[in-house]
């Protein structure tokens, strides 16, 4: 990172430009945000209609005192500050500063310029304060913890106008398991420019520690497996090990009709594992890590309905670690041994909440009912939408996150660029080789490839 910070901000300053134009405007109610860039027009859009942030908020408040986290955050806050000190002299002698933060937003550390950091600590750009998009609205560290890639917020794209004179940048690290953030590593500078190279910088770093994270998950991944051969050599029950998001790690070959996954195909690697048929066990391996994680002698069981029965399924769940961290799961099919996991609240069969998906076409965003998707591509750092009303590039950052916000709502990823709307499929063409191509509703033209580790999870939701 050798380029020198150049006087000037290079995004609108107040009272002037199309963005300063469009923030006036969208925070007086307005949707027309002509000229924002979409991944800026939609954290505007969080901020003023679900956190409801004080768009003339002056300060960031204090952060919350009590802060949980497992020894795996306090490696990557350590490792983030070693690569934050390694450019700390050199951002510095530019006039910025390098922030740490954890996944609430509170900032742990801060390097740089001594004058920048006493005009930061007017607005409380300092330690102890937080900033995530609900405290402190659109910014370079709360922004990030929302996003799946670098981000960059420059002058009046900040949610909050006394921030309007900085232009930051930053990345998160996630959990390469749970994709849930864990710190944000950030360049903020005072009236002046970020280098062109601080996202490549920035993504570096992120990448080099989250290899940390990915040889802890691959070595959590090979005792999984190790723990479910040694639970199939005494018990003759279906049995699948799952990672701590409910992902399934290897499940036997009964186990496998029931998840729609392949059966005695164990995945370690974090990225090549199988998202279960059925969301109720999600949700169960989900609550039983947390609940494992405060208390390591936990078991627990509850019931399941899967696609071969009329009548819920009993499961039991036993937490697996490796030198003392939680890893995943056994779950034995048939058993109900262990505490009874709490049941949802309210009726199987009260109306769910309406839900939206948030889109782009040129100057608004564009709110979507679920059933006007038919379904979404990645191209490149981009998702696009096949909708009623065509083809819109979603807000959403990458299809990962998309996939994880409509998985419980009908949509279901069956290859790694695609998403669909199981609703909207209308036909399903086999070829020769066995391979599945979906033909969706009002994209006749349009044939979706189904890939063969996705093709299991496919033939179970459709009842093929």
């Amino acid at each position: 990172m050798r380029e020198r910070y150049r006087g000037g901000p290079k995004s609108d300053g107040p009272g002037k430009g199309t963005v300063y134009s469009a923030w006036e405007r969208f925070v007086h109610g307005e949707d027309d945000v002509h000229g924002v860039r979409p991944e800026v027009a939609i954290s505007w859009h969080r901020c003023r209609e679900q956190y409801r942030v004080d768009p003339y908020l002056t300060e960031a408040p204090v952060a919350v005192a009590e802060v949980d986290h497992t020894p795996e955050h306090d490696v990557v806050f350590a490792e983030l500050g070693f690569r934050a000190a390694s450019v700390a002299h050199e951002v510095g002698n530019a006039g910025g500063i390098v922030t740490v933060t954890d996944a609430t937003g509170r900032i742990l550390a801060e390097w740089g310029d001594q004058a920048t950091r006493t005009i930061a600590a007017d607005c409380n750009l300092a330690p102890w304060y937080c900033w995530s998009e609900y405290a402190a609205g659109t910014n370079g560290m709360g922004t990030a913890l929302e996003a799946h890639a670098p981000v960059m917020v420059r002058g009046a794209e900040h949610w909050c106008q006394a921030f309007h004179s900085w232009a930051c940048a930053g990345v998160a690290v996630r959990d390469v398991v749970t994709r849930e953030p864990i710190a944000v590593l950030n360049i903020s500078c005072w009236r002046s420019q970020l280098p062109a190279s601080v996202g490549a910088w920035l993504m570096n770093a992120a990448r080099k520690t989250q290899c940390t994270l990915t040889r802890r998950a691959r070595d959590g991944g090979a005792e999984l497996v190790a723990a479910y051969n040694n639970a199939r050599a005494r018990s003759s029950a279906p049995l699948a090990a799952v990672d701590t998001a409910g992902k399934v790690v290897i499940a036997d070959d009964t186990t496998s009709v029931l998840l729609g996954v392949p059966g005695s195909t164990p995945a370690v690697d974090p990225t090549v594992r199988w998202k279960p048929g059925l969301p109720e066990l999600i949700g169960a391996a989900r609550y039983a890590s947390t609940q494992a994680a405060r208390n390591p002698d936990w078991i627990g069981s509850t019931q399941i309905f899967t696609h071969l029965a009329d009548e819920p399924t009993p499961i039991g769940i036993r937490p697996v670690f490796l030198s003392g961290h939680l890893v995943g799961h056994l779950v034995s099919f048939g058993v109900s041994d262990g505490e009874q996991l709490p049941q949802p609240e309210g009726a199987p069969h009260s109306p769910a909440q309406p839900r939206r998906v948030v889109a782009t076409r040129d100057n608004r965003m564009v709110l979507l009912r679920l059933s006007e998707v038919s379904f979404a591509e990645s191209e490149g750092n981009d998702v696009w939408l096949a909708t009623d009303q065509g083809q819109l590039r979603a807000a959403s950052p990458g299809l990962d996150k998309l996939d994880s916000e409509l998985a419980d709502a009908g949509f279901l990823r069956v290859h790694r660029r695609y998403v669909v709307n199981l609703s909207r499929i209308r036909e399903v063409e086999r070829r020769l080789k066995g391979e599945l191509f979906l033909i969706m509703d009002g994209e006749a033209t349009k044939m979706v490839p189904v890939s063969r580790r996705n093709a299991p999870a496919v033939r179970r939701a459709l009842d093929i």
